[in-house]
């Protein structure tokens, strides 16, 4: 059992660099696949270049489309990005518009209760809140 500290830190670097050229590559092969600018065949070549010879194929894509790839990620975050806040306005507001209908008719019948309008009143202010 006579293993160095220093090969045990030296394995440890080999584990890490391992995990992040295969990190590298399945991002770029992801790229090839969400990109848009590329056609079937440009694609299909990419892939064949990553794959067959991959440190190669990884160098030339990451020097050819390295700065585009990074834009179109950050492109796509904006659009999740949008997505989401457009979610929330649409669930917020229609909670929160529900609530104030809400609040408008409980005054409405409350009124109405005490007298303080007529039938016909509550019916025509009904009427508007719920337009």
């Amino acid at each position: 059992m006579d293993y160095p500290l220093l090969n045990a830190f030296w394995t440890m670097c080999l584990i890490f660099l391992w995990v992040m050229w295969f990190f590298l590559l399945f991002r770029i092969i992801g790229d090839i696949f969400r990109s848009s600018d590329l056609n079937n065949w440009a694609k299909t070549g990419w892939l064949v270049l990553v794959l067959v010879l991959p440190f190669l194929g990884v160098f030339i894509y990451v020097l050819a489309r390295g700065r585009s790839m990074t834009e179109r990620e950050v492109a796509r975050a904006e659009q999740q990005q949008k997505q989401l806040r457009s979610y929330i306005r649409e669930t917020a507001g229609t909670a929160d518009e529900s609530a104030r209908h809400a609040d408008a008719l409980a005054k409405l019948a409350d009124l109405k209760a005490h007298g303080d309008i007529t039938e016909e009143e509550f019916q025509k202010a009904k009427a508007k809140v719920l337009t």
